[in-house]
């Protein structure tokens, strides 16, 4: 019987921490286990981890000769197709210690564009995963191949004119990867366009957007199931969801909203993505309302809110009304004392805990004065129907002695309406 179980790449990881790099540059035991989960979201297998503190980088192999020494006959005793780096690696670093070590060198960065390689779904997801990859290779490309470093013609040094035929092979690969860039760029562009003009019928239809964030694995999509029947999977992994899916939620018998979960943000989350997935994350600038989701249950909450928080912030969505929602809550121990305050509700995805008190806060942040009422037009004021059908939500209309109308309006309809409106 043939063998149906895909070989898993075994995997060594790496972590520095050094008083002069940045605390969100740094390794440490609580980024390597997470690391570790995004080696097995990736399909890997971690079959070590090597932390070092070190006064500072080394510039060639970023942990020094000695190290590099004691992480290849760490490779050779596990038989290690892989070492990832849970630091950025410049491209330098990163193709002296591949030579070095024997096997391929990856870093954080690296693994996290490949994980999202492999789960974006839609035609969206996939450009800006490879606008995203192609940013990232570009400073690579020198030494990954030697044919990059042969002449396809003369030194490329003579007279104009002759540069065409002598540019390297590397130039050559270079120019096309920005030419592939630039493609991408204007895909992502028309992309942004079909969004702008279905938000501008959101709008065009009084429809508040609601976007769901928070760190991968919170339970975003989990979230959105439960409330609205998405039926998007959701499984326990980091960045299970990459691609925005969007869903009707009818709030209260007054308000339906557009809710949108959205890609999980994470620690050292790659400038390139964060730039390449403007396209689905500038939903939150357009949403009328953010849902926090937090896993309360993690110990790590704290700082994964934080980070949240800054991306929210450098994505110009700060000022925006939130309700932080501290999920599963039924995963907390018992007797100890859950978050509580205005804008925060505890829930349970999973088993559906709190949710009715979630759906009325949305409810509440979102009220605008609209409100269920049933009018008696005369049969002469009878263009006001027309008026109802287009700005607001009527619901049901019967002919008797006047025009008797059950509408759910906004204030500004019901100000039009206040003489026919049943007290």
């Amino acid at each position: 019987m043939q063998e149906e179980t895909k070989i898993r790449d075994k995997v060594v990881l790496v972590g520095l921490n050094s008083p002069v790099l940045k605390k969100d540059e740094n390794a440490d035991e609580i980024t390597m286990e997470e690391l570790a989960a995004l080696v097995e979201t990736a399909g890997g297998e971690t079959v070590g981890t090597v932390l070092q503190n070190r006064a500072s980088p080394d510039p060639r192999t970023f942990i020094g000769e000695g190290k590099v020494a004691e992480v290849k006959l760490y490779c050779e005793n596990t038989k290690a197709t892989m070492v990832i780096f849970d630091n950025d690696l410049s491209p330098s670093q990163q193709r002296v210690l591949t030579e070095l070590l024997g096997v391929q060198v990856l870093d954080r960065c690296g693994l996290i564009l490949d994980i999202f390689a492999q789960r974006a779904k839609t035609r969206e997801g996939r450009l800006q995963v490879e606008l995203a990859e192609y940013k990232y290779l570009l400073p690579r490309l020198t030494g990954m191949w030697t044919h990059l470093e042969r002449q396809g013609g003369t030194s490329g040094k003579g007279a104009i004119g002759s540069k065409g035929p002598g540019e390297t092979q590397l130039e050559t690969d270079r120019r096309l990867i920005h030419k592939k860039i630039d493609k991408l760029r204007a895909d992502l562009e028309d992309v942004r366009r079909v969004r702008s003009t279905q938000r501008q019928q959101r709008r065009k239809n009084e429809i508040p957007v609601v976007a769901i964030v928070g760190y991968t694995n919170a339970g975003k999509s989990t979230l959105l199931n439960k409330l609205t029947g998405a039926g998007i999977p959701a499984n326990n992994r980091l960045f299970d969801t990459l691609d925005t899916t969007s869903r009707l939620l009818t709030v209260s018998d007054t308000m339906d909203v557009v809710i949108s979960d959205t890609v999980g943000f994470i620690r050292k989350l790659p400038h390139q993505l964060v730039e390449a997935f403007k396209a689905t994350l500038e939903e939150l600038e357009y949403a009328d309302l953010l849902l926090h989701v937090i896993d309360v249950s993690n110990p790590e909450w704290q700082q994964q809110a934080q980070v949240v928080e800054n991306l929210i912030v450098e994505l110009g969505a700060s000022e925006l009304p939130r309700i932080d929602v501290f999920n599963k809550c039924d995963a907390v121990p018992a007797g100890e004392i859950m978050p509580h305050g205005e804008d925060i509700v505890s829930v349970s995805a999973r088993t559906g805990e709190g949710l009715e008190q979630l759906l009325a806060l949305i409810d509440k942040r979102l009220d605008k004065g609209t409100r269920r009422c049933v009018l008696h037009i005369p049969y002469d004021k009878g263009a006001l129907l027309d008026v109802l059908y287009r700005e607001a939500r009527v619901e049901s209309v019967e002919y008797s002695e006047t025009i008797d109308v059950t509408a759910v309006c906004d204030p500004r309809v019901l100000g039009q309406m206040t003489p026919y409106i049943q007290e």
